[in-house]
């Protein structure tokens, strides 16, 4: 059965039927873009070209993963949030009480007590490692992949190679010439394959082999939601990731600022974070772009949703649902009096009732909200999702006139850091920092 994007409240407020109408009116220009791109080879995320080579060199790899305890993912940014989302989704159980299984630990930061804290608590004999890195060159990730490599040779010696595998550039960077120097395993980031774009790629989908998740399955629902536009780019503005563009570019063009995505599949509350990132680092250029607000229901609600429902009305809402969410046990008939009305109800119909409620709430207070219903909640419908909201993403970005597979200003913040490091080849970033840091500083206790 198919996943719905329903529409009935998508159009309020400000928004009308009416908005959308010269955006959608630019699908030929889009559709041509879409051909043109697709056949340069420089949409990955959509044609998949890369799944057959993928598929014949995870075989022999999932069996050598799955005889460790722990796998530690080196990766920061889209090198680490898809495979978050993957494991909270389908492989919860390392959060919970008395787990036995497989566990999955990514150091997505640089925070030097919570690393040596981690490294302190894995025993390495037990620990395949991965390090992520598109270009082979992310200072943070490097930084991880030295001490680690240390961390490996100190206790197995010089067998430390078997339990180390980069994710990275097929032909250049240094995580590369590490794989050719030390023999290591390597697994290709295909080009044009941005890191915001790779969960679906060996980024994402080693990990959640490592977990015992259907990686095939998330494929699956890529490719289901990816083929109309693959097979028939001309037809896109019958595809509804153009249709979630047009509204969310109709949002921005009427003062809507910001995009919420709450989830109230609770499970895929991670994947508001991945499309944080999917959503700004693409669209968030030249001064234009909605800022993504990821939410959780019902967590949210008695949280942040205050502000959604009486802050500024600068908010339009992806509202994500689910229609087979598990139900739980139902509450005895000896719940008190002014609960009655709870008694032989599952405890699942909290969920749906408090989705309804907030839902209705948001419409009521005038936010556009476009209603995400997900047939069901396992990896294939996630697939499904991820490849949609890319899809919607590239669109968008296309729709405002900017590059939605970049990052410049995410570049420059790197530069800055690798002057104040001390490498060479930054002259300008060393003027700018010394300029900065020459202001005096204005403090005040407290």
């Amino acid at each position: 059965m198919p996943h719905f994007l329903e529409w009935s409240r998508a159009y309020a407020h400000r928004l009308t039927a009416d908005s959308a109408a010269p955006l959608k009116a630019r699908a030929p220009e889009i559709a041509q873009r879409l051909a043109r791109d697709l056949t340069a080879g420089e949409l990955p995320f959509l044609s998949l070209p890369f799944r057959a080579k993928l598929e014949v060199e995870m075989a022999p790899l999932i069996p050598r993963i799955k005889a460790y305890r722990h796998m530690l993912v080196l990766g920061i940014g889209g090198s680490a949030l898809g495979a978050r989302a993957m494991q909270q989704a389908f492989a919860p159980g390392q959060d919970g009480p008395n787990h036995r299984g497989p566990c999955l630990w990514i150091a997505d930061n640089v925070c030097a007590e919570r690393f040596e804290a981690l490294l302190g608590k894995l025993t390495p004999a037990e620990t395949v490692v991965v390090c992520i890195s598109k270009s082979g060159g992310t200072i943070e990730t490097i930084s991880q992949y030295f001490l680690v490599r240390d961390w490996l040779k100190a206790s197995v010696g010089e067998g430390w190679q078997d339990q180390m595998i980069v994710v990275t550039d097929e032909r250049k960077g240094y995580l590369r010439e590490e794989a050719t120097r030390y023999g290591l395993t390597a697994l290709e980031v295909p080009d044009y394959l941005g890191g915001r774009y790779s969960a679906l790629s060996a980024v994402g989908l080693l990990p959640a082999a490592f977990l015992g998740i259907d990686w095939q399955a998330l494929l699956d629902g890529a490719a289901d939601v990816a083929r109309p536009l693959v097979q028939a780019p001309e037809r896109v503005a019958e595809h509804p990731s153009f249709a979630l563009a047009c509204w969310a570019k109709a949002l921005e063009d009427h003062g809507y600022s910001q995009l919420i995505f709450f989830s109230y599949i609770p499970q895929w509350s991670a994947y508001g974070d991945w499309f944080a990132q999917l959503w700004a680092e693409s669209l968030g250029k030249d001064g234009q772009g909605s800022q993504p607000v990821p939410a959780t229901g019902v967590t949210d609600q008695h949280s942040i949703n205050q502000m959604f429902l009486s802050g500024p009305r600068n908010k339009g809402c992806i509202f994500l649902t689910s229609r087979d969410q598990a139900q739980g046990p139902n509450f005895g008939m000896d719940v008190p009096d002014q609960w009655a009305w709870l008694r032989a109800k599952p405890f699942g119909s909290l969920l749906e009732a408090e989705a309804l409620g907030t839902r209705m709430a948001l419409c009521q207070k005038g936010v556009p909200l476009l209603h995400v219903e997900m047939h069901n909640s396992g990896p294939r419908a996630a697939g499904s999702l991820m490849l949609l909201l890319e899809a919607a993403t590239l669109f968008t970005g296309w729709l405002m006139g900017i590059n939605p597979l970049d990052q410049p200003s995410v570049e420059l913040g790197k530069r800055l850091a690798n002057a104040r490091l001390g490498a060479g080849g930054y002259a300008q970033e060393e003027a700018d920092l010394a300029e900065y840091l020459a202001v005096p500083r204005m403090e005040q206790g407290f």
